[in-house]
This record gives structure tokens, C-alpha cells and sequence, in this order.
């Protein structure tokens, strides 16, 4: 009896404890479902963050293809510019050349005229 009695007042004295441990554990489980419907609400924020940053990105990298094929032409133009400027400066040479040689011819011609 004197077990029984012991067991009895070993019980109630536990009896605060287990109950304050069921109500955390009860706290624990509302915290944990607040945590992760949180987490899910995060995730969808996140998840939209995610899709903007992405969409951004293939627009920018669209912008970047478009720019290096501009680059691409501008450089093929500029080549082009630059063997029409070779070229015209050939013929400006030459024309300055065929122009010192009508001169020289001039003034030979009127020398010649004058020596006459």
C-alpha cells in the first residue's frame, strides 16, 4: 500500500509537468504549421522574385544578341567605309598627280612660247 501511495503522489506530482508538456508540444505543432504555411508564402514571393529576375534576364540577353549583331553590321559597314576611303584617296593621288603634270606641261608649253 505504501508503494501505491508513493506511486499516487509520484503521479500528481507529474501531473502539472505532463500536462504543461502537452500544451507545448500542442504550441510546438501550431508554431511549425504557422512556420510552414509561412514558408509556403515565402516560397511563392520568392518564386515571383525568381520569375521577374528571369524574365528580366531573357529580355536583357535578347537586347545583348540584338546589340552584337548591330555591332556585327556596324563593323562589316565600317570595313566597307574604310576600303571606299582607301580607294578615294588612291584617286585623289592620282588626280593630284595627272594636275601636277597638266601644270608642269603648261608651263613648259609657255616657256616654250616665250623662248620663241
Amino acid at each position: 500500500m505504501v508503494e501505491s501511495v508513493a506511486l499516487n503522489d509520484v503521479e500528481l506530482t507529474l501531473k502539472p509537468f505532463y500536462q504543461r508538456a502537452s500544451e507545448v508540444e500542442e504550441r510546438l505543432s501550431r508554431l511549425e504549421a504557422a512556420f510552414n504555411s509561412d514558408k509556403d508564402a515565402g516560397n511563392e514571393e520568392h518564386l515571383k522574385v525568381i520569375n521577374d529576375l528571369q524574365s528580366k534576364l531573357n529580355v536583357a540577353n535578347a537586347e545583348l544578341i540584338s546589340e552584337k549583331e548591330k555591332a556585327q553590321m556596324l563593323a562589316a559597314e565600317n570595313e566597307k567605309l574604310q576600303y571606299r576611303i582607301i580607294h578615294l584617296l588612291r584617286a585623289l593621288k592620282d588626280a593630284d598627280l595627272k594636275l601636277e603634270q597638266v601644270k608642269a606641261r603648261e608651263q613648259l608649253d609657255s616657256m616654250k612660247l616665250q623662248s620663241s
